[in-house]
């Protein structure tokens, strides 16, 4: 594609970082809508100018910290100005990534000149009000927007699996573990290597984090520092400590504006500060995730990452620039097996999802800013956002560079390559009794480090079923969490509880 009216290029970026300890700061701090509003208004200011009234469209990514009734429209009279398609996404980390692929189709296909996609999460301003007994709406948060009664929590999992649910395998942070444990022994890797690779993963991120002033932690943490439990990196979900899991108790914005290359020209706005959008590619695992073929791979992160590259020509060797999601160690650590890089690889320009912060669904948002960035001080090269949404499910990768790209119309779906990959899914069962062995697992730990159970996920012939592990089965526990030896593959005993549940045992 040759017309300069249909070739999408980023030409704005912004980004607010709202720290509790900043001079002059109030006890408050600005509300979602308004950091999202902020953010938009220093990305058209990175623009030059004058693009957030010619917008045609404005894709609103879903906030979860304080309950609006039209968040889209709020934004939009803040910034002064209600773009023809106004548009609210739904949950998912991904959805940044995907948002920018869209702003980039519309302009390829005519359908706008000028896009724009925002986030905005205040959770730190939320959470420190509860912590002091407050009720937001009413207490904490007198000038924010008045909360939408009828609002209803965006992230409820009732398509779980009945089992997930019982068990309390329903958040992220005890899901994604069960990844961690299964591809640690795919990879030939003990508990305490595979504990090490995350800790060098996540030092190197949080050394981007230090460098990058839009992040909520900036000071490099050791590997050792990472690894061992202590006071400040209590352990969460076996084998993750708090250092290695997602931080969303941030107050962050961020806001990308795509222009057509003819309107980005006729701004006056000089060729090296343009970074062009390419192919993308999407696909996502079983909803359930018990409903998955195994732990221990992601067949759409595998056909997004290797599908994203083949429509932009690319090797993975190409690509002077990467941000692999990093809402947990396992996925940056598998997309770096997919793709085929080195070790030392260091995924991440913004800083990861720890240590810049987490806030909620809008991570990416900054990861795009700091990959625009990036490509504008490396003229002709090209970089790579992957982003990742729910429990492993939703994918979505993007090629930007500092030079043309193929079109970006091409649907992003590569679902059908993903089914393709997919192995045989094991039912679930019901049996509460017998002889089962260890497919993965994880043990949940209380705010003093304490184990309170485990969770097994485990096989019986052909069929697969959950099991709890009472914290005070000492001997089982301690298998679980042994540093040098997998437990996957160990034999138990089920049995059926007081309260119904299954638990498992050794022996």
């Amino acid at each position: 594609m040759s017309d300069p009216a249909r070739i999408p290029v980023i030409v704005g970026i912004g980004e607010v970082v709202d720290r509790p300890d900043a001079p002059g700061r109030g006890p408050l701090g600005p509300e979602p809508a308004a950091l999202m509003a902020q953010a938009l208004r220093r990305a058209d200011a990175d623009a030059g100018g004058g693009f957030l009234g010619r917008l045609g469209s404005l894709d609103v990514i879903n906030a979860v910290s304080w309950p609006y009734a039209d968040l889209p429209g709020r934004v939009a009279d803040l910034i002064g100005y209600r773009p023809p398609r106004l548009a609210y996404g739904p949950v998912g980390g991904e959805t940044p990534v995907r948002f920018l692929h869209e702003a980039a189709q519309r302009i390829a296909r005519g359908e706008a000149e000028v896009a724009a996609f925002c986030s905005g999460e205040a959770e730190y301003s939320a959470a420190a009000a509860r912590r002091d007994g407050l009720r937001p709406e009413r207490d904490a948060f007198p000038t924010w927007t008045p909360p939408d009664p009828a609002w209803t929590n965006p992230r409820v999992r009732d398509y779980l699996h009945p089992q997930a649910l019982r068990h309390g395998l329903s958040q992220p942070v005890f899901v994604y573990p069960l990844y961690e444990t299964a591809c640690q022994a795919a990879w030939g890797q003990t508990p305490r290597e595979g504990r090490a690779e995350s800790a060098v993963l996540w030092s190197a991120m949080s050394r981007v984090a230090a460098q990058n002033s839009g992040a909520w932690l900036r000071r490099p943490i050791t590997p050792e520092g990472i690894a061992e439990p202590s006071p400040g990196n209590r352990p969460i979900a076996w084998p993750y400590h708090k250092l290695m899991v997602a931080n969303p108790v941030v107050n962050q914005g961020a806001a990308v504006i795509v222009a057509s290359l003819a309107r980005a020209r006729a701004a006056g706005l000089p060729e090296h500060r343009l970074v062009h959008v390419g192919p993308g590619a999407a696909a996502s695992e079983p909803r359930d995730w018990l409903s998955r073929d195994a732990f221990d791979h992601a067949p759409a992160q595998d056909a997004v990452l290797a599908g994203v590259l083949d429509r932009a020509g690319l090797a993975p060797a190409d690509l002077a620039a990467i941000e692999l999601y990093s809402c947990f160690p396992c996925v940056p650590k598998m997309a770096r097996r997919s793709l085929g890089l080195p070790p030392e690889t260091v995924p991440t320009l913004a800083g990861g999802l720890t240590f810049f912060g987490a806030p909620l669904n809008g991570y990416m948002a900054h990861a795009a800013c700091a990959m625009v960035r990036r490509l504008r001080e490396a003229s002709g090269e090209a970089g790579l956002l992957y982003g990742q949404g729910e429990f492993v499910t939703k994918h979505h990768a993007l090629v930007l560079a500092s030079r043309p790209l193929p079109p970006c119309t091409e649907s992003a779906s590569v679902q059908d390559e993903a089914d393709r990959r997919r192995g045989p899914v094991p039912p679930v069962a019901e049996t509460q009794a017998g002889r089962a062995v260890v497919e993965t697992h994880t043990v949940l730990f209380d705010r003093e480090g304490t184990p309170q159970k485990g969770v097994v996920v485990l096989r019986q012939g052909g069929a697969r079923l959950l099991a709890r592990v009472p914290a005070d089965d000492h001997p089982t526990l301690a298998a679980l969490t042994d540093l040098d030896r997998s437990p996957v593959g160990l034999l138990g005993t089920l049995r059926q509880a007081s309260d119904g549940l299954p638990e498992w045992e050794i022996a």
